[in-house]
């Protein structure tokens, strides 16, 4: 992903509000696969981690991106913004050319 692409994804996930929350329990399989879910419907998506959660964003971010096959766009203090493509027949993000 180009910083071009990473720019645009950016602004696009400044307007849209976390559709997923992170707690003390951290990465499980359920917010694993709800994250996916989230992504095949949305391709990106915010996630919120709560102030009670001990792990670090990074690397929670790591680890749904590699469980999901995502790309990390940002993570900021606890804000984590995700992106996967869509398929062809189902992408609604034209990203820039590269």
């Amino acid at each position: 992903m180009t910083s071009k692409q990473r720019a645009y994804l950016k602004s696009l996930a400044m307007k849209t509000e976390p559709i997923l929350q992170l707690g003390k329990g951290g990465v499980t399989p359920e917010n694993t696969k709800a994250a996916d879910e989230a992504l095949a419907a949305r391709e990106l998506i915010k996630i919120s981690v709560l102030q009670n959660c001990l792990e670090d964003p990074r690397q929670m971010a790591e680890i749904l991106s590699e469980r999901t096959h995502s790309q990390i766009v940002q993570v900021i203090g606890k804000k984590i913004v995700l992106y996967r493509e869509g398929k062809d027949d189902k992408k609604k993000i034209i990203l820039p050319s590269k």
